[in-house]
């Protein structure tokens, strides 16, 4: 009789309960205590377990996701434009001030130098030549067709081969596996990395692809007899790596104030700087594009031509190149031949007169005139 009863109840509560399930609502409390059953403790977190599965309506769909599903670690940085982030640009500005002198200050003293042992070089020369004549004539000498080779270059293409030669062991050393990590860390300069000073000057040397380097190294050997005619060995060599060193330094200060951080290497920002000084020095020369030859331009029109697209590329954003190392190493090339030349390479006299104190001894009469050796060379 207790389960007929109970089923009868059930029967006649049935449609009770499919009313109230219709409606949203829970079993009501009659046919709970009528069939024995007894109502379950309310459990404390049931509540926001259903906040949680169901978001609200104002809620996202993107908000809903990231709560469901937590978001990978990453490393967050600094705004672009937060007095925190260009200050860590403040190594990397020290670092340009202090290398930039540097260099000229060991250029001044290797000119020095190389002005001192001219003469000594002559009369060795001479009795190189005398001894030469009196030995047998070797053929297929091969250290001889490199000696012959080398007399045959130019001043300038002299002073750039090193560079090159150096630019073409680091190419190399990207194809080792072995050393991806430091060619990574060590030879391309980016302002979020760790290591912000020495990339500034290693990345100058430093190119992944054939083609990038072939094209550099191009440009840099049609201009080297030009810029070192017009400079001088020693002051060409400072100029190309201080110029390498503040191109990054430009580089690092667009890409922090833009959020645009990312690697970059290549010896493009210095050899701009050599290209604007030449072009800026000898503003009527024609130049032609390897490929099209046929078409000549001044050198004046380039020069404006390459800066326009360089600041079009850092205000636009442009990624292929870095357009902010280019135009940071044409302002600079530009700046040391109208301003920069007057202002450090014509006073270094007082330093190259230490400089020869130190060696002699403090020779007051003959320091003097070793400074004016040095000066007569500069140009």
């Amino acid at each position: 009789m207790a389960w007929r009863s109970c089923a009868v109840l059930l029967g006649r509560s049935g449609r009770d309960v499919l009313r109230s399930s219709a409606t949203g609502n829970r079993c009501p409390h009659s046919f709970q205590q009528r069939c024995g059953f007894r109502k379950v403790a309310k459990k404390p977190e049931s509540k926001k377990v259903e906040e949680d599965l169901v978001p609200p309506r104002a809620e996202s769909l993107e908000a809903a996701a990231q709560r469901r599903s937590p978001a990978p670690h990453t490393e967050h940085r600094a705004p672009p434009s937060s007095p925190r982030a260009f200050g860590q640009l403040l190594r990397p500005l020290v670092f340009t001030v202090g290398f930039t002198g540097c260099s000229f200050g060991v250029a001044a003293i290797w000119q020095y130098e190389s002005l001192k042992s001219r003469v000594q070089n002559y009369f060795d020369e001479i009795r190189a030549d005398w001894l030469e004549k009196l030995r047998p004539q070797k053929r297929g000498d091969v250290r001889k067709e490199m000696n012959q080779w080398w007399n045959s270059l130019s001043e300038g293409q002299r002073a750039v081969t090193g560079i090159i030669a150096a630019n073409a062991i680091v190419f190399c050393c990207w194809r080792v596996p072995a050393l991806q990590r430091s060619m990574i860390k060590y030879f391309t300069s980016n302002p979020a990395s760790k290591t912000l000073c020495s990339p500034m000057l290693l990345s100058t040397f430093s190119h992944f692809s054939f083609l990038h380097m072939a094209a550099n190294m191009y440009v840099l050997w049609s201009f080297s007899s030009s810029a070192v005619s017009m400079l001088g060995r020693e002051q060409f060599v400072a100029v190309y790596l201080s110029a390498g060193v503040v191109s990054t330094f430009f580089s690092y200060v667009c890409k922090t104030a833009t959020g645009r951080f990312g690697p970059s290497l290549g010896a493009s920002g210095a050899i701009m700087a050599v290209l604007a000084a030449v072009c800026t020095q000898m503003p009527e020369a024609k130049l032609a594009i390897i490929f099209l030859p046929m078409f000549t331009f001044t050198a004046a029109n380039a020069l404006k031509a390459i800066v326009a697209m360089d600041t079009a590329g850092v205000v636009m954003g442009w990624k292929f190149f870095d357009h902010a190392a280019h135009l940071g190493g044409a302002l600079f090339g530009i700046g040391y031949v109208l301003f920069g030349q007057e202002l450090i390479w014509k006073n270094r006299e007082p330093f190259v007169k230490r400089w020869h104190d130190l060696r002699t001894g403090g020779g007051g009469a003959s320091g003097g005139g070793g400074a004016d050796g040095g000066g007569g060379g500069a140009v």
